[in-house]
């Protein structure tokens, strides 16, 4: 792994906070050697049957950050998420912090802003994040050097986030009886994510491996954290020396089986945007349904 500064030897601190509504894991990441932090994949709260938006989950990260008198530096998006709302813009308000994603978030924006006729005053240069991460760019937290990793194949944009020994994976892999994301949204394709995947497994066994998703496969309880040596051996969808062509086959004719997420319509519009809700004309809070595109 000598093209990423790996660190083995510097632990971050991790607190892990689980929605319920959506299955997803933010985290709070903090420098062990100072009071500063980043968060990982927050959540804004919907009732999309109701259209009604709320913060409960992203109040439980703010709020801790508070009683711990941390100082937020970086809001990590892995990807453009299609089954929860990022919190990003909500929390920076409250608590500061620069939004930052993968650079291949103009991808994005420019596939979808077309599937939701968003027109050409979208802007689909990934302007509305803070900062745009290309492969191997590196970045601080307090004292900790982060940086990203890109593993496109669920998405074009997803990136792989490694602080020291912690390395949040989004959706490029799951826990060991989960397997791994899907490859059939616009622009995912599931040979690039083998290919991703394997570049996870190169860093070092020990490396601790934080999900963005658990579904609780068999009735397990939710778990969220592994390593690169559990999912090298035991990964139900790439361990044990799967080929990338067994792979393929397998992602492709299960994807084919999978519904739609519940949230991909509200979470792509908002996502795209670094959490902000897109509005009408008159400036009022709207999201689109667009038939028969997705």
């Amino acid at each position: 792994m000598a093209q990423y500064p790996v660190n083995m030897d510097l632990r971050p601190k991790v607190d892990a906070f689980f929605d319920e509504a959506t299955n997803t894991i933010s985290y709070i990441v903090q420098d062990p050697t100072s009071d500063a932090c980043a968060i990982v994949d927050s959540v804004m709260d919907i009732d999309y049957a109701a259209g009604r938006i709320t913060h409960d989950h992203a109040d439980r990260l703010i709020d801790t950050i508070r009683q711990r008198g941390l100082t937020l530096e970086w809001i990590i998006e892995t990807h453009v998420h299609a089954d929860h709302l990022s919190a990003a813009p909500y929390i920076q308000d409250k608590l500061g912090g620069k939004v930052g994603i993968g650079a291949n978030i103009q991808l994005v924006q420019d596939t979808f802003g077309k599937i939701f006729n968003e027109g050409t005053e979208f802007q689909r240069d990934g302007s509305q994040f803070d900062a745009l991460f290309q492969d191997g760019d590196t970045y601080t937290v307090g004292h900790m050097q982060g940086f990203a990793m890109f593993t496109p194949g669920h998405t074009p944009a997803c990136m792989v986030h490694v602080m020291g020994d912690a390395a949040f994976v989004g959706d490029t892999l799951f826990m060991p009886d989960g397997g791994s994301a899907r490859a059939d949204f616009p622009g995912g394709d599931a040979g690039t994510l083998y290919d991703s995947i394997q570049k996870v497994l190169s860093l070092p066994d020990a490396m601790r491996l934080f999900m963005c998703h658990d579904y609780g496969p068999n009735g397990r309880d939710i778990q969220w954290e592994t390593t690169v040596a559990e999912e090298k051996a035991n990964n139900i969808h790439v361990g044990g020396g799967k080929t990338r062509e067994e792979f393929i086959k397998f992602r492709t004719e299960r994807d084919a089986q999978l519904a739609m997420p519940r949230l991909i319509i509200p979470s792509l519009q908002v996502n795209m945007r670094a959490g902000e809700i897109p509005t009408d004309q008159d400036g009022n809070p709207q999201l689109k349904v667009p038939v028969n595109k997705l």
